[in-house]
């Protein structure tokens, strides 16, 4: 039995391929005893030279492995050593030669075929995997109206294509790794070497390499393990089903974890003005990415702070409130046997409650549930007197406000960071409010992710990088990358065209000749045709 101290490949490299057929077919079959899905062929090839064919059934292309297996029984004579067979007589791709079982059946279990000889201490792998996948489709959790409409599926080489073919140059690597002692799953690293700074990507690298786990199911595990405060409600790690997006934050020199499995690619390090941003930013026009970026910082702001100032000013600050508002207000809460702090807090819960329950069901029902519960549910507790319904119009702009908030991973943090913030708000009022943000703030600024400050570039201040945070400027003054970021090559663009079209007054095109010459010409020909015509005539 296999020392579980040790994980399945690294104990597996350590036993070499047998030359004597029997030997290694009997170890195959003690390994994978009672698994109905590994499939162990004997073929008896001419000249009396035997093999053994194994796949993994499912996961290996069935018509590639029976043509391997019709080229493999008509060999001459003379083609019985492995190299021969890999080299002139096997109709696959990829091919590679492997001298232990850890690599062999590694790659099996990954969907290849193996092929071992009689009399050779090799054996041969083929590129036939066939499994079944998700087709590729625009995603879900980061949909936009501009934009491409691809995003990453399960199959890690699909996804590692997808960003291939946004960023065509050599300068892009993919280092493979293996995290999981049973699940073994495949993990790419990826960076453009030109741009990405050395020494965070061998930082990325030990964090993986130091992993210790039965399995990996889904980029989250991994998450979990690598970022800098465990701790911490805020995300240090962002995720992505967006091949774009990976695209673009690799060329700000940062590192992409594609794990198979999942459709959601890990990118570190992460700050946290990126909650705010999204890959449609740069799709549209400057002027309007402007203005929505400004309406989700609102909005940000509005989702967390809503209902603890509804409670702070019901509570302690009613003299903040206009006459007229104030006497609204308690007229609603009249009837109303709860303080504001427990009315709030039924109808955050409540709203959390529908919300996790639209998500959960299915999509058919799901937003319908949601949505009449949410109405219902608010109409029948205001009527019955249990909350008030200035409270149900707090806590609708809180709910709408928290689902602007791009990242889900962001929205999370906020989502949960509300409730410490209306308790403070119940104790002590605004200044409750005021001491939550300070410390919230205190500890955002103590966070890093991968060595870079969490609040960059606001904290510490960065000037240079204001103008793709508050704002989006052009892309042609986003000449440089962020300057808080490690990379080699700062200059990522030349603003040579923009400044010509600039320098030649633009739209109004002083230098585009328009030959008024050219024009009457063209008119004095046509009327001599004219005239010619009519003479004919």
């Amino acid at each position: 039995m296999l020392n579980r101290d040790y994980r399945f490949v690294d104990e597996l490299r350590k036993v070499p391929i047998s030359m004597e057929l029997d030997d290694n077919r009997q170890y195959v079959k003690e390994l994978f005893d009672n698994c109905s899905d590994f499939v162990v062929r004997d073929l008896q090839l001419q000249q009396s030279v035997r093999a053994i064919l194994f796949f993994v059934d499912g996961m290996a292309k069935t018509e590639e492995v029976n043509e391997a297996m019709k080229a493999l029984m008509i060999l001459e004579g003379g083609e019985r050593f492995i190299d021969e067979i890999s080299e002139s007589v096997l109709p696959v791709s990829q091919i590679e030669k492997v001298d232990n079982y850890g690599d062999l059946l590694l790659s099996v279990l990954g969907g290849d075929t193996g092929l071992i000889v009689e009399h050779n201490n090799k054996a041969l792998l083929m590129g036939v995997r066939g499994m079944e996948k998700r087709s590729i489709n625009e995603p879900e959790t980061e949909s936009v109206v501009r934009g491409p409409r691809e995003g990453f599926v399960e199959n890690i080489r699909t996804n590692t294509s997808m960003i291939r073919r946004k960023l065509k140059t050599p300068h892009l690597k993919m280092k493979p790794l293996i995290i999981g002692r049973e699940s073994n799953t495949n993990v790419v690293v990826t960076y453009l070497q030109d741009i990405a700074d050395p020494a965070m990507v061998e930082e990325v690298m030990r964090r993986l390499q130091k992993i210790d786990i039965d399995a990996v199911l889904e980029s989250g595990y991994i998450e979990e393990f690598i970022q800098d405060s465990a701790y911490s409600p805020f995300p240090q790690v962002q995720y992505t089903e967006r091949p774009d997006m990976v695209a673009a934050a690799l060329l700000q020199g940062r590192i992409g974890i594609i794990v198979d499995g999942t459709p959601f690619v890990l990118l570190v390090p992460f700050v946290f003005t990126e909650i705010l941003q999204t890959s449609e930013d740069y799709y549209e026009r400057f002027q309007i990415s402007t203005l929505i970026r400004w309406l989700r910082y609102l909005l940000l702001f509005l989702s967390l702070l809503t209902p603890g100032m509804y409670v702070a000013v019901t509570t302690y600050h009613q003299d903040l409130l206009p006459t007229s508002l104030l006497l609204s207000i308690a007229a609603a809460r009249e009837a109303i046997p709860f303080p504001a702090v427990v009315e709030v807090l039924i109808m955050e819960i409540t709203f959390e409650a529908l919300r996790e329950a639209g998500i959960r069901l299915p999509k058919t029902i799901g937003s319908a549930v949601s949505i009449l519960g949410a109405l219902v549910v608010g109409q029948a507790s205001v009527q019955a007197g249990i909350v008030s319904a200035p409270m149900v119009i707090v806590v609708s702009i809180t709910g709408i406000a928290s689902f602007t908030i791009p990242r889900f991973n962001g929205a999370i943090a906020i989502r949960m960071l509300r409730f410490p913030i209306i308790i403070a708000a119940s104790l002590f009022g605004i200044y409750g409010i005021l001491t939550a943000l300070m410390l919230i703030i205190g500890h955002m600024a103590s966070l890093r992710s991968f060595g870079i400050p969490y609040l960059s570039p606001l904290a510490p201040l960065t000037g240079s990088n204001m103008n793709d945070i508050l704002i989006r400027a052009p892309l042609w003054a986003l000449k440089e990358r962020p300057a808080f970021m490690p990379v080699q090559e700062h200059t990522r663009m030349s603003n040579a065209l923009p400044d010509e079209i600039m320098q030649q007054s633009g739209q109004r095109g002083i230098t585009i000749s328009h030959d008024d010459d050219g024009d009457k010409k063209n008119q004095q020909d046509h009327s001599d045709k004219d005239k010619q015509d009519k003479e004919e005539s």
